[in-house]
């Protein structure tokens, strides 16, 4: 005991060891500080915590309920689309229709049989194609392009001096393929991804420009009318006979191979539809009715819902994409399907459950910069939902790697499995849409057997839209009916060439019929 004494009595051991007490000390109050700040910042609702599985949480659920429509909401939106398309069928009404249901005066379809060489121009953006596709025996075809940039001075400027440019890229690309042929006629197809009144096959006037193109002294005009002119005064032997859309070149160019197709559908960036209608039901056709008395109809299906008649499915996110959008109140069933739209709808319901503390949950308070993807409309590209989706199992690699690069830092399995269940309400309620909307024409054609033609990038690239659009189509279509959908194979370059074989093809055979030759097993082009 004196031992200790003497220890204790050290003049060196006594301070140490009074320091030594007051550390510890000082670490019970830091450690019940730390304890004290952790349940105060403790979310109120603790059952936020628990039952983390988005499906079994009642919030995220009552969020998400407003994007999930059955069966029978979707046969009253067919019902309302059927209703619109007469509207915009019946001469009576088509001036106050939304979806317009333009005839396009394409009314022969490509089946696989023509052969020959047909030129195309692809004018959709900043960049211009120029094709030569050649038709071959057993459906097979050879295709050979070139890309033109179309400079920002000619997208300004005057509309005669962007003709002109096309012209000198089409004589480029002649002299390029050796085409310059004496005598040698080429027959070519347009297609114009700008808003037209069409007219006749060879025949539209520019509605206005879009895309950043305001070419003074086009609007109103006839655009192949113009592009023509600019062809002749190359001298070169080549005659636009038809303007397309990307929507009726899709049609066709899946036509060429599957001899049943009868629709064509874009779903990209934007959505359209058009399909083969019969003459008889067209009340707006100004055109002959001679064989074969049909016409394919440009739907311009995207304005569906401009008269409010989809109000009833709208969310709130749907009325903030459309009112923050450079089109209010127009476009409304694009809006709730296309790639344009998606993904921003994606980011405000995540907005929605951050401020409702159902996601990020403690981490909110690091997310002040507004200068993050996250908070920025548009900040979040359709192609994200596509990525999200491709997860499978714990890891969520691809889902925190789109967080991530959106601002959000070192996202919680719980999070990631939030936001893939976002993607995919999102996007399967736009594949039930588009597949109702496809039902209506599927059950309005009424065939044994049909093949609708599909392209866009929301379609070739997200993972599960298509399962997911004919899973209602299958529920929604007369049980008769047998469909397919298949991916077309570039529209808006194959396809505008496959119209001009038809067609052109089509007068050779009606001349033929009318000299009373007889036809020949095999259609060629006059090239």
């Amino acid at each position: 005991m004196s031992s200790i004494v003497t220890i204790i009595d050290n003049d060196i051991l006594v301070p140490t060891l009074q320091k030594g007490l007051y550390a510890l000390a000082a670490c019970s109050i830091i450690g019940t500080a730390a304890y004290l700040g952790y349940k105060a910042a403790e979310p109120e609702n603790k059952n936020i915590l628990q039952n983390r599985n988005p499906e079994l949480n009642e919030r995220i659920e009552t969020v998400l309920e407003s994007l999930r429509l059955g069966d029978d909401s979707l046969r009253q939106i067919m019902q309302l689309l059927e209703q619109e398309m007469d509207t915009g069928l019946s001469p009576a009404t088509h001036a106050k229709a939304d979806v317009k249901m333009f005839p396009t005066y394409v009314r022969n379809i490509a089946n696989g049989s023509e052969t020959g060489q047909v030129l195309a121009l692809d004018l959709g953006g900043t960049n211009f194609r120029v094709l030569l596709v050649n038709l071959l025996p057993q459906g097979e075809v050879r295709l050979t392009s070139k890309i033109f940039v179309i400079p920002q001075s000619i997208m300004l400027g005057e509309g005669v001096n962007l003709f002109h440019h096309l012209a000198d890229c089409l004589v480029d690309f002649m002299k390029q393929e050796k085409l310059n042929q004496p005598g040698v006629h080429y027959p070519l197809g347009f297609t114009f991804s700008f808003p037209c009144h069409q007219e006749g096959l060879a025949s539209a006037r520019l509605t206005s420009w879009t895309k950043g193109f305001t070419c003074a002294g086009v609007v109103n005009e006839d655009v192949v009318k113009m592009l023509q002119k600019a062809i002749d005064e190359k001298n070169i032997n080549v005659q636009c006979v038809a303007l397309v859309n990307d929507t009726v070149g899709t049609l066709m160019a899946c036509a060429y191979k599957k001899p049943h197709t009868s629709i064509g559908l874009i779903l990209g960036t934007g959505t359209n539809a058009c399909y083969m209608e019969t003459l008889d039901r067209v009340g707006t056709w100004n055109g002959d009715y001679e064989e074969p008395k049909q016409v394919i109809v440009n739907m311009e299906w995207g304005a569906f819902g401009n008269n409010n008649r989809l109000n009833h499915v709208r969310t709130r996110f749907d009325e903030e994409v459309d009112l923050s959008s450079v089109n209010p109140g127009k476009q409304i069933f694009e809006k709730m399907i296309s790639g344009m739209y998606m993904g921003e709808i994606v980011r405000l319901i995540i907005l929605d459950l951050m401020q409702q503390d159902l996601l990020f949950i403690g981490q909110c308070d690091n997310y002040g910069d507004y200068r993050i993807p996250l908070f920025i409309r548009g900040g979040f590209y359709t192609k994200f939902v596509s990525t999200v989706e491709t997860d499978e199992g714990i890891a969520f690699s691809n889902t925190r790697r789109v967080l991530q690069d959106m601002g959000i830092r070192n996202p919680t399995y719980d999070d990631c499995a939030i936001v893939q269940h976002i993607c995919k309400n999102v996007s399967k309620r736009a594949a039930r849409l588009a597949g109702a909307g496809l039902a209506v024409l599927i059950n309005r054609i009424n065939k044994p057997q049909i093949t609708v033609g599909v392209d866009g990038s929301l379609y070739r690239y997200h993972p599960r839209f298509k399962r997911n659009m004919e899973k209602c189509i299958k529920n929604l279509v007369n049980k008769n009916i047998k469909f397919e959908i298949s991916l077309s194979d570039d529209g808006s370059g194959i396809g505008a060439a496959l119209t001009v074989a038809a067609e052109v093809l089509s007068c050779q055979s009606d001349k033929n019929s009318s000299d009373k030759q007889k036809p020949k097993q095999r259609r060629r082009s006059h090239v």
